[in-house]
């Protein structure tokens, strides 16, 4: 499947959200994922180290979680010819 291998290089180690211009609905998404964040920085007794830390650097910490499971999800696809969703 040429697209599928066009699609799947595109997301490399790099990651897919650090190639393209994020969606109107990933935006939201990122910042829907600033409350359950907090919860598990707020669990793990973490919180107070981020009290000063703007919305974007938090967004960049979510990004790079999202971007390395995404990257993850497509790499093990590969290995085992499944599409990861």
């Amino acid at each position: 499947m040429k697209c599928l291998d066009i699609g799947v290089a595109l997301c490399d180690k790099e990651g897919v959200m650090s190639q393209r211009k994020l969606t109107d609905m990933e935006v939201q998404a990122i910042k829907d994922a600033r409350h359950p964040f907090a919860a598990a920085l707020t669990e793990l007794g973490l919180m107070e180290a981020f009290f000063n830390r703007t919305p974007e650097d938090i967004d960049k910490l979510i990004t790079a979680c999202v971007e390395g499971f995404r990257g993850s999800m497509w790499r093990q696809s590969e290995v085992e010819g499944k599409i990861p969703f």
